[in-house]
């Protein structure tokens, strides 16, 4: 694929304007080696060793004089390091490959997580070594690290757990970094209108972007969905076109299992009797996403422990009052309170979910509109200005620790 057209598609897609002459890719041929696919058992360590050899092939074809990962792949830093020793070596991470909350979820008593309960019986007992394990491998990559930025307090707090002790042994002593990443904030409030006229033209929709992936989590907020019309008795079950739920989100290219999941949803919503309600917007391109922006009511989020949340920003960025699940990046650093009063609701279970898409319908016209300024004042602490500053500061940090030239 040709440079102008991933620029393209990133700009349609994300908004996002590059200029082709000061981007430059080195594409790879080993990237196979990365697809969980290819390991059907011991996933984790799988692709963590498989990255080895997509660093290699990558080292092979250009010699940085600065390497900054921003995928997540730890081990390739570490391999950075021994091929490269003085090579300044930093890491943008926005979701650790483990975490002390997955290592939890394996407890026979846990709900939340894709693993939840599973570290019971024999293989249970072996998952958790295994994690335990790679655990303590994935802490010692990071020892070498020089800069080490998090895109939320929620990543940082976990990447200082498990990276903190291996980079005190190694002498890295610079504070890993907060760095919210890039949302079009600017982009959402010049496009979407939060005023009294606008109020009036929102529709009684709640909006979920989001991945049609597993860890999204959207039979919990269909479940929620389903339960508050009950509650409400909105209209006649599955025919009432008054409330909306729309899942908004992209289907990725090369995974069949998104379009099986998408099935899947959509018989569960025919099971609950809710298909009336409920809007699919499949691959939508970044307009029509700010269209449904401009004229939903709500905006929901219903992953546990969602690293940062790009979308709820962009809710907020667009007025919507949030409903999010009451964990991670969405509750530490979004839906906060703003000049001393909320911006949404947070949830945990279907039930909860229910209760705050009542009360967020509830609110009276003067009160929601109060609530939506709120949402938006707080999204402009996340914006691509804010990103740009202290990417650049932590960038400038990094470039300095390259050894000097002899003259």
């Amino acid at each position: 694929m040709k440079r102008e057209v991933i620029l393209e598609k990133v700009q349609k897609n994300f908004n996002i304007r590059l200029q082709p002459s000061s981007v430059h890719f080195k594409f790879l041929s080993t990237r196979d080696w990365l697809l969980a696919s290819r390991y059907p058992y011991f996933t984790l360590l799988g692709q963590s060793l498989g990255s080895l050899r997509v660093a290699y092939d990558a080292l092979s074809q250009f010699v940085p004089d600065v390497f900054i990962d921003t995928m997540g792949y730890s081990f390739v830093t570490a391999f950075a390091c021994f091929v490269f020793p003085s090579m300044p070596l930093g890491a943008y991470v926005h979701y650790p490959t483990i975490s002390t909350d997955m290592l939890g979820s394996l407890d026979v008593n846990s709900s939340e997580g894709l693993n939840a309960g599973t570290g019971k019986g024999l293989r249970g007992y072996i998952k958790r070594i295994y994690w335990h394990l790679f655990a303590r491998l994935y802490g010692w990559t990071g020892g070498n690290i020089d800069v080490v930025m998090t895109n939320s307090s929620w990543t940082k707090g976990h990447i200082q757990s498990l990276w903190g002790p291996s980079r005190s042994r190694t002498g890295k002593r610079r504070e890993i970094e907060v760095v919210f990443p890039p949302v079009s904030v600017e982009d959402i409030e010049t496009t979407v209108d939060v005023s009294e006229t606008s109020e009036t033209g929102r529709e009684r929709a709640i909006l979920y972007i989001a991945q049609f992936r597993p860890e999204k989590n959207h039979e919990l907020v269909i479940n929620a969905f389903a339960e508050f019309l009950n509650a409400a008795n909105t209209g006649s079950k599955g025919t009432s076109p008054k409330t909306k739920l729309v899942l908004l989100g992209s289907l990725r290219d090369d995974n069949d299992q998104d379009v099986r999941r998408v099935a899947h949803l959509r018989q569960l919503i025919q099971k609950l009797n809710i298909e009336g309600n409920v809007e699919f917007v499949l691959n939508a391109p970044w307009k029509q996403m700010l269209d449904w922006l401009a004229t939903s009511s709500i905006g929901v989020n219903g992953m546990w422990n969602e690293h940062f949340g790009i979308g709820v920003v962009e809710y907020q960025a667009a007025g919507l009052i949030c409903v999010v699940n009451n964990s991670g990046g969405p509750k530490r650093d979004i839906v906060v309170d703003i000049d001393g009063g909320p911006t949404g609701f947070h949830a945990s279970t279907s039930s909860e979910y229910a209760e705050a898409f009542s009360k967020a319908f509830s609110l009276s016209f003067t009160e929601a509109l109060i609530m939506r300024h709120r949402a938006r004042l707080s999204a402009k602490r996340f914006s691509e200005k804010k990103f740009a500053s202290r990417w650049n500061s932590q960038l400038d940090a990094l470039i300095r620790l390259q050894p000097k030239m002899p003259l």
